[in-house]
């Protein structure tokens, strides 16, 4: 299975998973994208790493899921914007993965050239009202971004 996973650049942007190497995919607080990492994610799954609420948005880079699930630590966090009142340390209730850098594209590819791909037009991000920060890629969809990318794995 491939990913893509979403962060805005100004937040957390792929150069900065470059800089650090490995981060925990901490604050995701819709439970169809916290089950995707809890239930569905492996350690060594690719993932395109997505630039959202850009000007352009688009793909940005290779990232591939580092570690097993784990409680997301700022649920627990009264001074994090991610605290959850109602989860406890015995009962969590978001869950991460952690995400290592691969690569950073040659250049953005901005969603309209990926929604322009007739082989893209199934491609999740590709279709009207996705807005999930996780989604499933196919290995089809996972190849093309790469090949338009000029990238090899």
């Amino acid at each position: 299975m491939h990913w893509l996973i979403k962060s805005e650049p100004d937040v957390f942007s792929i150069k900065d998973l470059e800089k650090v190497k490995q981060e925990p995919w901490t604050g995701v607080r819709n439970y169809q994208a916290r089950n995707f990492m809890w239930r569905e994610m492996q350690p060594g799954e690719l993932a395109i790493f997505y630039h959202s609420n850009a000007k352009p948005s688009g793909a940005a880079g290779v990232a591939v899921v580092a570690s097993e699930p784990y409680p997301d630590p700022t649920q627990f966090d009264p001074k994090s914007e991610y605290f959850d009142p109602n989860a406890t340390e015995e009962k969590p209730r978001w869950w991460l993965v952690d995400f290592k850098y691969v690569a950073t594209f040659k250049e953005l590819i901005p969603l309209e050239s990926l929604k322009a791909d007739p082989a893209l037009s199934e491609m999740l991000v590709c279709q009207k009202g996705s807005r999930l920060s996780i989604n499933p890629v196919e290995k089809k969809h996972f190849n093309r971004v790469m090949k338009i990318a000029g990238l090899k794995l």
